[in-house]
């Protein structure tokens, strides 16, 4: 790549850093894609021996390059994202790979490939990282910041994702011991807040 090829993709991967997510930070600001991406990141790296089988670099790099297109459409929710955001999303990325030089481009599209189609140990292993990252960001921010869904997704979502993996099946369910906690902390202090019904 040219140094021009690279500033301006450098420049797609900034934006990351200005699209905000859903999910709060401990200190009570919305969490950037970017950072998002650098804990998934840092996940995969702390999971790197504890997968036997699968090809941790390539699933490193599926966290790194899995929300790109976010730099053109912003991050909308999982649950809010309709057909038409992820087709828009999905044109930028083709977009965006169109633009790489060939031999780059083709490992890119192979990546996105996998991260689509969820063929591979690797792309589902990703996949399970990416949500499973998602609530562990929930349970470490404030419980105020939470919509009501979120108090059933952190205990349910993620988990057929996680199952083929020992390892990040014995994370999942620390984490959901860890919502339960956050969720009856909050009843404790408060035991006449209403809060939504959630099920162990």
């Amino acid at each position: 790549m040219s140094p021009r090829q690279i500033l301006d993709y450098l420049s797609l991967g900034e934006k990351l850093k200005c699209a905000t997510r859903h999910c709060f930070t401990t200190s009570g600001r919305q969490e950037s894609v970017a950072e998002h991406s650098f804990q998934l990141g840092l996940l995969c790296m702390l999971l790197w021996d504890s997968c036997p089988g699968v090809e941790m670099e390539r699933v490193l790099q599926m966290c790194i390059l899995h929300d790109m297109g976010e730099a053109f459409t912003g991050d909308i929710p999982t649950f809010l994202k309709t057909d038409g955001q992820r087709a828009v999303e999905d044109g930028a990325v083709d977009a965006m790979v169109d633009a790489l030089p060939p031999a780059l481009g083709a490992r890119w599209r192979e990546l996105y490939r996998e991260m689509e189609q969820q063929c591979t140990p690797e792309s589902r292993l990703y996949k399970g990282l990416d949500k499973i990252e998602a609530l562990i960001q929930h349970n470490f921010s404030d419980i105020s910041t939470w919509i009501p869904l979120e108090y059933q997704l952190n205990l349910h979502y993620a988990d057929k994702e996680c199952a083929p993996f020992p390892a990040l099946t014995a994370l999942r369910e620390l984490v959901r011991e860890e919502t339960v906690a956050k969720i009856e902390a909050e009843k404790a202090l408060d035991p006449g807040i209403v809060r939504p019904v959630y099920e162990r």
